[in-house]
């Protein structure tokens, strides 16, 4: 039997392998005929895998054999190809793992193609707007803990869909309420223990926007595509980052002293140390019209009337 796991979202596609793992052990209470390889190993050969395969199971135990990151290793997908129907047909598991959070598989991979048809597949996109807010929902309903609807909206908007951060800001939020069931939590509470994920990369691609150096904040961007993160991602920190220089521009047009404009404002101290200087670089009209494009372009993406990456290029370019 072959389980294939894959997509750049490594969290859930970790808690779902965990769910399988759990599941064999408590069937399967030795322990003893369960196996990790990994194939970004480049001494490890199928061989090594194939003997382990043959091997007969302790206790006529079924065997679960986790294969990690098989697609990095050319010359064992080959081989594991070449054998996919026998090892599709066995009664032990093979659970294959594929996180592919900067290269996606082409979909032209033979062995894709193949687990494709022959595996129980479960892809894991990254999570986005309802779909996410929905999972944090689901999160703090674990903790049995209530959180406000424009506190849960912020918390994203800091964290955005980064699984591993936002389970841990949550158990921290959850800590900060005693651990009590019941609890709710505040736009306050995120204020005040939320650190904003705003990438340094994307406080220089503001800089050089408001430079007007549009060749640099692309390639910025680009890098950041390349590494996994997705265009509704990086709009979504443009826009907060934008959302943010308005504010602190229009409060320096009235002449309110920097120490105050965090109080004024309930922005964290982080974001206005960082946004401050740049504020100055801008018109209060070149931001309020950048805005405005940032708000035409999310909603043109979330209607599908344009391609998500070719949006950010053309955003870039009117800026």
């Amino acid at each position: 039997m072959l389980i294939f796991l894959y997509g750049p979202d490594s969290y859930r596609i970790n808690r779902k392998l965990n769910e399988i793992i759990e599941q064999y052990q408590k069937i399967h209470k030795s322990g003893l005929n369960l196996r990790y390889f990994d194939l970004s190993d480049k001494d490890m050969v199928f061989q090594d895998f194939s003997d382990e395969f043959q091997q007969k199971s302790m206790f006529k135990e079924k065997k679960l054999i986790v294969l990690k990151n098989a697609f990095s290793h050319p010359g064992f997908q080959d081989e594991f190809l070449s054998e996919i129907n026998r090892l599709a047909g066995a009664e032990d598991v093979i659970a294959l793992i594929e996180k592919n959070t900067v290269k996606k598989i082409p979909a032209t991979n033979h062995l894709f193609k193949a687990l494709k048809k022959k595996a129980q597949t479960q892809e894991f996109k990254l999570l986005e707007g309802k779909d996410l807010e929905k999972w944090a929902q689901k999160e703090f309903e674990k903790y049995e803990i209530k959180i406000e609807t424009t506190a849960l909206k912020k918390i994203l908007e800091f964290v955005g869909n980064d699984l591993w951060q936002l389970s841990n800001e949550i158990l921290k939020l959850f800590n900060y309420k005693g651990g009590r069931s019941g609890s709710k939590i505040s736009v306050k509470d995120i204020d005040l223990l939320i650190k904003p994920k705003i990438e340094p990369d994307i406080f220089k691609t503001i800089n050089f926007l408001a430079l007007k150096n549009k060749k640099e904040a692309l390639g910025l961007l680009k890098k950041h595509i390349e590494k996994g993160d997705v265009p509704l991602y990086l709009l979504s920190m443009i826009s907060f980052q934008f959302r943010n220089l308005l504010i602190i521009k229009e409060l320096i047009e009235k002449n309110m002293p920097y120490y105050l404009i965090a109080k004024e404002t309930g922005i964290h101290p982080y974001v206005i140390k960082k946004t401050y200087p740049q504020a100055q670089k801008f018109s209060l009209g070149e931001l309020k019209k950048i805005y405005q494009k940032i708000f035409e372009v999310d909603l043109a993406i979330k209607t599908g009337k344009i391609d998500p990456e070719m949006a950010i290029d053309l955003l870039v370019a009117e800026i």
